[in-house]
């Protein structure tokens, strides 16, 4: 099959809209159920390019949560603690596989980003997966291949519609990409840039220890932004995307923003979060919902009377901003990217407040030397790659 009509472009006034190879080839993918739509198949394309990379950087299996044709969340398939298995709703499956893990993770991360995304896959989708994917609000999958079990759970989401893919793993694209813009043709090479040790290894900092799993942490946090909408920034730990700042003008705010994320990942992770008493109806993404406003400023919106009793089985104490920032502080060695270079040291003051230790940026900038200095002031190690990764 050369073409794939699809049911409008980006708004239901923007019609025709297909797919289609211009070679005269057929697609490299199947539609096994659902009817996927043109922003679906942005984010199925380039999340599938992001976990084909990690799982060639990694050597472990992948998973992205993409909306909007950027990731909410990226991971690879490393085992969950208690708290994470908790905090993503997933510690009554038991032991997962590898590859669930990685969907818990990518998809954990950030849940209120992830509502609603399209998920990749860099492996064939077994059945812990498909039940995973099966319970969360989400719009489709993308993979290599799935189990005759897992493809039975997945066309029961939806009532039958849920959108799945499959890919040909061996697809290559041609070298040179083209696309339309007021219709003026443009046309670049493929970013084929390989990001693995060599990549990394000019640290510029005093601190020039960066252990293997910073060094993974690094290779997940650009290979991330090679697909995220610019300005963009990652923050990693442990094999995961905690908090991706994307489509920002500056890239202070970009900073901040996934800063932000990555401190609400791990207030999550607090006693008084993890114990909060919800009411036994509550579902998850409204549990989700209100550990968001819980644990930011407006804490009163489910704090005060006549709104903690729909939400709460007992009214919870107020999260205190001391509290937070005494949690805050255990936070450590976490890893941050950025797609092009930091112009001034606010950046790295900023991503010292999550924990940030380890640091991978294009450098570049006339202020090199403040960052470099800011950062040895801190204690962190930075590698230099010299080549930004713009995407758009």
């Amino acid at each position: 099959m050369n073409e794939l009509q699809l049911k409008y472009g980006c708004n239901p006034n923007q019609k025709p809209s297909r797919i289609f190879m211009e070679d005269g080839s057929d697609l490299p993918v199947q539609v096994l159920c659902g009817k996927p739509g043109y922003i679906n198949f942005l984010d199925a394309f380039n999340g599938w390019q992001l976990v084909s990379e990690l799982k060639k950087a990694t050597g472990l299996p992948a998973v992205t949560s993409f909306k909007h044709v950027s990731p909410a969340g990226a991971a690879v398939g490393l085992p969950l603690t208690d708290t994470l298995a908790k905090i993503y709703w997933v510690a009554d499956l038991g032991e997962l596989s590898p590859l669930a893990c990685a969907n818990a993770r990518a998809r954990g991360a950030d849940r209120m980003s992830s509502f609603g995304d399209f998920i990749a896959l860099s492996d064939g989708c077994d059945a812990d997966t498909a039940k995973l994917i099966k319970r969360e609000v989400s719009d489709g999958v993308i993979a290599p291949g799935y189990t005759d079990e897992a493809l039975e759970i997945l066309k029961q989401k939806k009532k039958g519609n849920y959108n799945v893919i499959q890919i040909d793993p061996d697809y290559v694209p041609a070298p040179l990409e083209r696309k339309q813009v007021y219709g003026i043709t443009f046309e670049q090479g493929r970013n084929e840039l390989d990001i693995n040790d060599e990549f990394l290894s000019n640290v510029v900092t005093a601190n020039k220890e960066i252990p293997a799993n910073a060094l993974m942490d690094m290779k997940i946090a650009l290979i991330t932004l090679k697909y995220t909408q610019s300005n963009s920034v990652c923050y990693v730990k442990d094999g995961q995307a905690i908090g991706i700042g994307a489509g920002q003008q500056s890239r202070v705010h970009c900073t901040r923003l996934a800063g932000n994320k990555a401190d609400n990942w791990f207030l999550r992770q607090a006693p008084q979060v993890l114990n909060l008493p919800f009411l036994d109806t509550l579902g998850r993404a409204e549990r989700d919902n209100a550990i968001d406003v819980y644990i930011g400023e407006e804490y009163m919106d489910v704090l005060a009377d006549g709104a903690w009793e729909n939400i709460f089985k007992e009214k919870p104490e107020v999260f205190t901003r001391e509290a937070k920032r005494a949690w805050l502080d255990q936070l450590q060695d976490v890893t941050l990217g950025s797609d092009a270079f930091f112009p001034f040291p606010d950046n790295i003051e900023r991503a010292r407040k999550s924990g940030v230790k380890y640091i991978a940026q294009p450098g570049g900038s006339v202020r090199d030397d403040q960052v470099i200095a800011c950062c040895d002031k801190y204690g962190m190690a930075m590698a230099f790659t010299g080549i930004r990764l713009f995407h758009h």
